[in-house]
């Protein structure tokens, strides 16, 4: 503005000198502020219309690192929707700076983009161009979070130190969401091994049939040893939803005595007489016994990093009856839903699992697994000796034949189908699934359908080796871990 002044004071003082053409003279000198204001309101529009761009492209940009779940893609993803906004007025406008910075913790984002726009009008009085920044700051928020760990506990797992490594991997992911404190405000976590099967702990006999709780209470039908858990598949397509014990109670999971598991001692009248339990104890990897193939407890939604390495410790691989990924992953879904709040006991907050539509707060799944699911056939026979669909052995559906299939290949296209509806199902009540594969078993149409049911294509991991395991479970943690500061 001092320019312009100038300007005009220097052509005022030649005016006042000349006396040459008095009318035309005081019409030009009329004219020039006619001019300069005419040039001001052309380029003062368009600088306002600029800087309005400029500044959407820098919140817009802002915004996107605010939703970036990788720390690492933060700056980039600003700059790509920066970008995407600054397009339009590129033939007018020259980003000369740009600049994302975020606090120690990621918290809080500050953007800022220098621009220079080229003059018209003014440029006859001095001014080529302007020079502007703009700002933008984003707080995340932070956000609160359901999880559920979906952890394969198969036999497979026992070679080459594949559970060793997930029991790592399940370390890194928690210390990644928890930090350095053993309790961070509104998270919780559960952890649910599965293997042909799920234990959800002794303590809850109220789930299952009257039947059921006559069979595993004292004086039950499997005297001198006890249930340790595990419950069959509900029918019906019960297996598949999150139905409450209430509504559709479970069956104990008891591994029949057959040929192919002989726990059942007998004297010369046929009459039970127990077992020796140093021979065949029933709670031991690899025995014999009713709960043969039953792995460790669900871990409901608890608040405490301790609480939840220790029950990850726990994990171990226990062979037989196979692989039933999808009723891992349903439990993962009941241990998060809000239709079983008031049945997990143990879980310290009695509000648990809270509503799907619960403000600024995420439910998430982890899924694994080393395989495929599959009835495994350990003694190629049927109990009986004879050949057919029951030589498989005993899972949560029964064997084989039970399940109503002939054939191990229908029987893993059925179960298949199955995790694939209730992936879906939970998928629409908002929870996020995270889905991986690991060595070398799974097949490319498992990973395929893991890959279909993670919430995102790049929420779907293969981890070939334990190592890549490890890596997968940490990156994992740190998206969730950044997730819960997402605004």
């Amino acid at each position: 503005m001092h320019r312009l002044l100038h300007k005009m004071d220097v052509l005022a003082s030649a005016f006042l000198r000349s006396r040459r053409g008095g009318v035309m003279q005081l019409f030009a000198f009329a004219l020039l502020p006619v001019m300069a204001a005419s040039g001001l309101a052309v380029d003062g529009t368009r600088l306002f219309l600029v800087r309005d761009s400029v500044q959407r492209a820098v919140d817009a940009a802002g915004l996107a690192a605010g939703h970036t779940l990788l720390v690492d893609d933060m700056e980039s993803d600003a700059r790509s929707f920066f970008d995407a906004n600054f397009t339009n007025i590129e033939d007018v406008a020259t980003l000369t700076d740009f600049t994302m910075v975020t606090n120690a913790d990621n918290s809080v984002i500050d953007v800022s983009a220098t621009v220079s726009v080229d003059t018209t009008f003014m440029a006859l009085f001095g001014f080529d161009e302007v020079t502007f920044t703009r700002t933008a700051q984003i707080t995340r928020e932070t956000r609160g979070m359901e999880l559920a760990l979906v952890m394969d506990n198969t036999g497979s797992m026992r070679s080459s130190g594949k559970m060793s490594a997930a029991i790592t991997a399940a370390h890194n992911l928690i210390e990644a969401v928890f930090g350095s404190e053993d309790v961070n405000p509104n998270l919780w976590v559960s952890l649910v091994p599965y293997t042909a099967t799920v234990n959800i702990g002794t303590q809850h006999t109220e789930w299952l049939t009257l039947q059921g709780q006559a069979d595993v209470g004292v004086g039950g039908n499997y005297e001198p040893t006890s249930w340790i858990g595990c419950v069959n598949a509900r029918s019906g397509g019960l297996d598949e939803t999150d139905d409450t014990p209430d509504l559709a109670a479970f069956t104990p999971y008891l591994y029949a005595d057959n040929v192919d598991n002989n726990w059942i001692l007998t004297d010369a009248g046929g009459n039970i007489t127990g077992f020796d339990l140093d021979e065949r104890n029933i709670a031991q990897n690899n025995g014999r016994g009713p709960n043969l193939g039953c792995g460790p407890p669900i871990t409901p939604l608890v608040a405490s990093k301790t609480v939840l390495n220790t029950a990850i410790d726990a994990m171990q691989p226990w062979h037989r009856g196979g692989t039933a990924g999808n009723l891992g992953l349903v439990w993962g879904w009941r241990a998060l839903s809000p239709s079983w709040r008031g049945f997990w006991e143990g879980t310290a907050n009695a509000t648990l699992p809270l509503d799907y539509e619960e403000p600024f707060m995420d439910k998430v799944v982890v899924v694994m697994t080393d395989g495929t699911n599959e009835f495994f056939d350990f003694t190629d026979h049927e109990p009986d000796d004879g050949e057919g669909p029951d030589g498989s052995d005993h899972t949560a559906y029964g064997r084989l034949g039970e399940f109503g299939f002939s054939s191990k290949n229908a029987g893993r296209a059925e179960i298949d189908a199955r995790f694939s509806r209730t992936c879906e199902a939970m998928k629409a009540e908002g929870i996020i699934i995270y889905a991986i594969t690991f060595g070398s078993t799974p097949t490319s149409s498992t990973q395929d359908m893991f890959r279909n049911c993670a919430t995102k294509t790049s929420f779907f991991f293969h981890a070939p080796s334990n190592s890549e395991l490890e890596d997968v479970f940490t990156t994992i943690g740190r998206q969730l871990s950044n997730l819960r500061i997402s605004q």
